[in-house]
């Protein structure tokens, strides 16, 4: 199925969850996400299945000063 990932398409296996797209992406560090304009709190990822068409964006968090 197709998402948009930070406004990329991108070619997903049916039933992928966030945590398995941020695998994908190799991200495992600490990030914000959100799908279709809606914030998914951290302990959602496993659980929440994207659905054909959704967009997602994916924001590193990097700490600094």
């Amino acid at each position: 199925m197709q998402i948009l990932c930070n406004g990329q398409p991108r070619e997903v296996p049916p039933d992928t969850s966030i945590a398995s797209l941020l695998a994908a992406l190799k991200l495992t560090g600490p990030v914000a996400v959100e799908v279709n304009e809606r914030l998914a709190p951290r302990e959602t990822h496993a659980q929440w299945r994207l659905a054909e068409g959704d967009a997602i964006e994916v924001v590193t968090l990097v700490g600094g000063g």
